[in-house]
């Protein structure tokens, strides 16, 4: 039986793969690398740069594979997402066909395989019989925080994660993430914000204070490095003053 590796490898910095994600690169006989167009090439570029850094192999098999735009389906998100997850399967199958036979494949996985991402959802709809591992990485979560220098969660506290779509009134201290809409602004102003953007790269973006003195510069910020990169991921924390 094949084996396939999900492999976190943290969220832009090679220097947040851990010795456990080095070690199952090395050992796979092809590694695949995602491609979301000409405007995302930099994500591509990073796994690259991984591969090149990191596994001993001469010259490590590669295969490119581009990534399907996701689009609501008649405006239901969840349909749009069904469709999307099963145009990745189809094309999972021929990444995984060209794994020798007993060998090894993996896929590199922005941040953490079991946070906000689809690969593993997507693996289960592939029909050849696969052995799977999972290899955690660093998380865009955990890359904020360390970034702004706290703790995620308060003493005895309970922290929530929510997609920006479902941000509501914020009640306890809540991550958001896959954001595009900005609904921070519509939260309460007195909100502490802890926000960041390309976390973990040489672009990193940082903001923080009180939401209704800080909301319009992180528009602003965002706004411009995404016309300037074509593409950004960013993700927050809000809580309560205390």
């Amino acid at each position: 039986m094949k084996t396939i590796l999900v492999v976190g490898i943290g969220t832009g910095s090679a220097n947040h793969l851990t010795v456990a994600a080095i070690e199952a690169l090395n050992r796979a006989d092809v590694l695949f690398v995602p491609d979301k167009g000409a405007s995302k090439s930099d994500l591509a570029e990073i796994r690259r740069e991984i591969i090149d850094r990191f596994v001993r192999k001469t010259d490590p098999r590669q295969i490119g594979y581009a990534v399907p735009r996701r689009e609501a389906a008649n405006g239901d998100y969840e349909a749009g997402v069904a469709d999307w997850h099963a145009a990745l399967a189809d094309i999972f199958a021929l990444l995984i066909a060209d794994v020798p036979a007993e060998g090894t494949g993996a896929f590199l996985v922005w941040g953490d395989p079991g946070l906000y991402d689809s690969t593993l959802r997507i693996l289960e709809r592939v029909s050849e019989p696969v052995r799977i591992e999972v290899v955690p990485g660093i998380t865009a979560i955990q890359a904020l925080t360390a970034a702004h220098g706290i703790a995620l969660n308060r003493i005895g506290e309970p922290v929530l994660l929510t997609p920006g779509r479902r941000l509501g009134p914020v009640e306890m201290d809540t991550v958001v993430m896959l954001d595009g809409r900005m609904a921070f602004l519509e939260a309460d102003p007195d909100l502490e914000i802890f926000w960041g953007a390309y976390l973990g790269t040489p672009d990193q973006l940082l903001v923080s204070g009180r939401l209704g003195d800080v909301a319009e510069r992180i528009v602003s910020t965002r706004t411009s490095a995404r016309k300037r990169h074509g593409w950004i991921m960013d993700t927050y924390l809000l809580r309560k003053p205390e």
